[in-house]
């Protein structure tokens, strides 16, 4: 990567989604006690297609050596399940309407394609994330669980859904046989 600025931002946003991989399975095991099956399973989906962030970003990164410090927002706490969805939805937002599009700006600025490319599926999967969230905290305020089959997420992207796997990933166009489900 030959430029900083964009460098600097796709480390933050691999130390960020690292984060969020972390604290989506631990949130996931409280919901999953708490008596929420399938938002535990949310969750732990979610948790992976933040997992496929991260290893976008530092694919992204992959002719960068060396040690470099990476800041990044990470929420801390573990609190109840609706607590754990509003502070997911909460980041999920950030992530949407602050981070990715301004790391996508300077990307564009700098004509880092790549950058550009892991930004940008990332800044998508993270709008159908919040939209689920969501959905879960209105479960949650209902005292019941959400309802769905099974959360399929995409190997290549991270989009989500618990709609059914689609026959193409609509975010980056593979197919369905590269889709995990929880």
């Amino acid at each position: 990567m030959e430029n900083n600025i964009t460098a600097n931002k796709v480390r933050s946003a691999y130390g960020g989604e690292s984060q969020a991989y972390m604290r989506y399975q631990v949130w996931g095991q409280k919901a999953k006690e708490e008596g929420y099956p399938n938002i535990a399973r949310l969750f732990k989906g979610i948790a992976y297609a933040e997992e496929v962030h991260a290893n976008n970003h530092f694919k992204v990164l992959g002719d960068l050596e060396g040690d470099f410090l990476v800041a990044s927002m990470a929420g801390f706490g573990l609190k109840d399940t609706r607590t754990n969805l509003e502070g997911a939805k909460a980041g999920e937002d950030f992530e949407i309407h602050e981070m990715y599009p301004a790391y996508l700006r300077i990307a564009e600025m700098q004509n880092e394609s790549q950058a550009k490319q892991s930004f940008k599926w990332a800044l998508e999967a993270e709008k159908v994330h919040s939209t689920l969230f969501q959905k879960a905290i209105e479960a949650v305020d209902n005292n019941t669980d959400l309802e769905f089959d099974e959360v399929s997420i995409c190997g290549q992207c991270g989009f989500t859904t618990t709609e059914g796997t689609p026959e193409k990933c609509p975010i980056c166009g593979v197919s369905k046989e590269r889709f995990r489900t929880y």
